[in-house]
Formats: structure tokens, sequence, C-alpha cells
């Protein structure tokens, strides 16, 4: 079996494996001697959907709140990229205030799970996971210690994560398939790295690429599809694991028109023809220079 903790991060973990039914007893608010404690030693993974509602919250295009509220990191030893959210020099998330988290309504998948990370299994040949939880309990956390006891169903359904982990699923499940496959899959191509930075993360840069002449060209896509791209954020994300599948699986997932592939090759060619002729023609021009000179 091949497993994969997403949420949350660098915490004590009790290793029993939960389920939906299981007991939880928790309770976080505002009355808590360590209260935002744990916002103050933050380390979140964020997933696409998590930047979605952050950054429509910030008010900002997807490039803008990468580049003001998140730091790269890599996921895996072959260099997937990922992203947390930045933090302060001591850790503290950029988000935590005195009253709380300034962006409640739209905290992230890992913010509404804790105290408890989520384990999906895809056993071998298997074509759906197996969700698990775990209990995280760290030594400045007293809400475990508050009279409140529900299961872990009820827990989830009052953090709201519902609407995340229907909308998160596909991309996790997209890593969780190609861990599953080991080292026989091997590094990815740091072009493919690149585009799976683009499309789970830079939405504005992904959108450009999918409206772009090129990408038109080469793939059969309805107009009505790229009106719903170039507007509706969670589609375009969406579309982007599909692009991936085939990037990384080769899964035909996205129908290419007739001859595009044959098309790319040609124009790939007469590209490094053209850079070829020009570095011709800068070693001549060099030559001619020192006759010159002479």
């Amino acid at each position: 079996m091949s497993e994969k903790n997403d949420l949350p991060f660098k915490s004590d973990m009790v290793p029993a494996m939960l389920d939906l039914g299981s007991k939880l007893q928790f309770r976080c608010h505002q009355g808590i001697s360590c209260f935002n404690a744990c916002c103050k030693q933050a380390d979140v993974t964020l997933t696409p959907y998590d930047i979605i509602r952050l950054k429509d919250n910030q008010g900002k295009s997807a490039t803008e709140f990468l580049k003001e509220h998140t730091v790269p990191f890599r996921m895996d030893k072959e260099g997937l990229p990922g992203v947390k959210l930045r933090t302060t020099d001591e850790g503290a998330c950029l988000f935590v205030t005195e009253e709380g988290c300034s962006v409640y309504k739209d905290r992230p998948t890992a913010c509404r799970y804790y105290p408890l990370g989520h384990m999906s299994m895809l056993a071998t040949g298997a074509k759906t996971d197996e969700s698990h939880y775990f209990l995280i309990q760290e030594e400045h956390c007293k809400g475990h210690q508050e009279d409140q006891q529900q299961t872990i169903a009820e827990y989830l359904k009052e953090q709201e994560t519902a609407q995340y982990d229907e909308l998160n699923k596909e991309w996790l499940t997209l890593m969780l398939k190609r861990r599953s496959m080991g080292p026989t899959v091997g590094r990815p191509p740091e072009a493919t790295l690149q585009m799976f930075f683009m499309c789970s993360y830079d939405m504005d840069r992904f959108r450009r690429f999918v409206l772009s002449e090129n990408f038109r060209n080469t793939y059969d896509l309805e107009d009505s599809t790229y009106e719903v791209l170039a507007k509706e954020d969670i589609s375009l994300m969406q579309f982007g694991v599909r692009l991936m599948k085939q990037a990384f699986f080769g899964e035909r997932t996205i129908q290419e028109k007739d001859g595009a592939w044959e098309q790319r090759v040609q124009q790939r060619e007469e590209v490094w023809e053209a850079r070829r002729q020009a570095e011709i023609s800068r070693q001549q021009q060099e030559e001619d220079e020192k006759y010159k000179d002479a």
C-alpha cells in the first residue's frame, strides 16, 4: 500500500487510525489559554482550492497571492513543487490577529482539519483510495482538555470541510497515484514540474497558457469550454488536473487535434533551425569584425 499524510505537518501524532464514527474530545475558542498558539507555529501546506479561496478573500490575483503570502517547497524527493503559507521570522501565520484568524471563513484545509490528520491509502491495483484519520496532540494545545465530545464526522461537518474535500480530491488523488507507482516513474522532466506548479497554483499564468493560440491549435475543445475556463477558477483548476494526468501518466484526458503532434515537432525543428542559422550569422559577423579591425 501507498499512503499519504495530507494534513497537517510537523506535529506530534497519535498513530491510532480513526474513522468518521470515532469520538473526538476537542474544542477551540477565544477563551482558551492557548488561543492562537497553533497559528503562531504555522506550517500549512496549501492545495489549489485553498489558494482560490484565499486569493479571493484578499482580492488579489493568484500570482500576487503566491508572491506575497506563500513560499515554495519540494513535496517529495523527485522535486514535485508545493507551496506553504508564508510566516513571520518567528513562524507565525501572517493572517493571525489577537482576535483570531483574519481569513477564518476561507481558512485552508489544514486549519479546518486540526487537530486531525487525514491519511489516504491506495492499495496496489485499486481504483479508489481509503480515508483514515489520526489525532494530533501538541503540548501547547489545551483544546483536548475541553469538555466537548463528538464524532469525527460531526467535527468535520462543523468545520465545513466537505466542499474542500470534494474539490481537493482529484488533485490529491493525482499525487497519491504518482507516489503509489514509486521509483518506476522516476523524476519528471523540469518542464513537467514547472507545468505542475502552473496548473496547480498559478492559475493566472495557466489561464493565459490555456487561452493561447498555440494551445487552441493543439487541443480539440469547444469554444464554450474556453469561455468557461476564461471565467471560472474552479473549472480551470479541474481542467489543470486533467492536463496533468496527461503529462504524468499519458492518459488521453484532453483530445488533441489531428496532426497536432506532428505540427509541434515541425515547429520545433523550424525554431531550432532558425537558432542555428542565427548562431552561424553571429559567428560570421564576429569574423568579419576581426578582419575589419585588421
